[in-house]
């Protein structure tokens, strides 16, 4: 089966297409970083107008990589939600257009389903498994009885761990997207600074408070004229961190029985969270974690969930198919 991906949630537009849920015959990612930089954010109107811009060029790599015809795809799969709503839209309207052309079925994937069957590219999955989704903007526990069964077992309350982890890089003056600088920073010094350490009831997650923790102090170390070690308070962000990643998944994995681990999402390229997980695996539970190409936001996830959702029913959509800025997974 041949599955082309388009993912345009966004500020990247990717199309991918794969065999077979794991033979990636090209996975086509644009990043509108560079663009976004100067406003230390992605910028919604912005993200949509670029995305207008490059998904016919993205479309066309894309099957010039995989060496296939347009005749020769066999499904459409294509991301409806969550996102900015006008970036989903150019995706979606790119996806049905195709798929009217060339006659072809279409199936509705929601993003962070995407997000998990990238782990199906490099790893077999297996069930029962509890997946940890971590990115810019979701931060969730989700239990996997069977292949496409979701479960939300746990969820945050306010940012999400991406969401914080640049808004931390903005307070300490360092670089947008603030996830890989902190990273990087983070790997450079040393857990010196005391932070608070959420406690949330449940699996559920909470980390405006370690937020707010780290741009008080740098407050205040500026008031009194002291120089911030920014190495340090990224590495004592990031212990924080990870942390109440990997102790809350491990409880969790306990409750449920479960020796399967999914980590999916953009924070799951954090060289301190895949450190942890190794670290503190004494019960020696399997866990999956994508190549870095695969944890961000690509197509190829999308087209490999799709596959796996018609494997489990046929749920094929109709060009009256909408976008949806929030859904939830299950």
């Amino acid at each position: 089966m041949l599955v082309l991906g388009v993912e345009s949630s966004c500020d990247e537009t990717s199309v991918a297409i794969v065999k077979d849920g794991k033979e990636v015959l090209s996975n086509v990612v644009l990043s509108q970083i560079d663009i976004h930089k100067k406003f230390g954010g992605v910028v919604p109107e912005v993200a949509s107008r670029n995305h207008v811009y490059q998904v016919s060029v993205v479309f066309k790599e894309a099957f010039s990589k995989a060496c296939v015809e347009p005749q020769d795809i066999d499904v459409v799969a294509v991301t409806y939600a969550p996102g900015l709503i006008g970036s989903l839209l150019v995706g979606l309207t790119a996806a049905k257009t195709f798929a009217m052309l060339y006659n072809k079925p279409i199936v509705a994937v929601h993003h962070l389903a995407g997000h998990i069957y990238a782990n199906a590219i490099e790893h077999d999955m297996v069930f029962p498994a509890l997946a940890l989704i971590v990115s810019g903007g979701n931060t969730e526990l989700v239990y996997m009885k069977d292949n496409y069964d979701f479960m939300i077992i746990g969820e945050t309350y306010d940012d999400a761990v991406g969401e914080s982890y640049d808004k931390v890089a903005r307070v300490l003056g360092l670089s947008y997207p603030g996830g890989p600088v902190v990273d990087k920073l983070a790997r450079e010094g040393k857990d010196t600074y005391k932070l608070p350490i959420p406690h949330v009831d449940g699996y559920n997650f909470s980390f405006s408070g370690l937020k707010s923790a780290v741009i008080n102090l740098v407050h205040n170390e500026m008031q009194r004229g002291n120089e911030i070690r920014k190495a340090d308070l990224a590495c004592s962000f990031q212990e924080v961190v990870t942390k109440v990643l990997v102790d809350k998944t491990f409880k969790a994995c306990l409750e449920y029985n479960v020796k399967n681990i999914i980590v999916a999402g953009g924070v799951s390229a954090n060289s301190g969270l895949k450190e942890r997980f190794n670290k503190e695996n004494i019960y020696n539970y399997n866990i999956a974690i994508p190549s870095i190409k695969y944890c961000t936001d690509n197509a190829a996830m999308i087209a490999v969930a799709a596959y796996y959702k018609l494997k489990k029913k046929k749920d094929f959509s109709d060009l009256s198919l909408n976008a949806y800025s929030n859904l939830e997974l299950a």
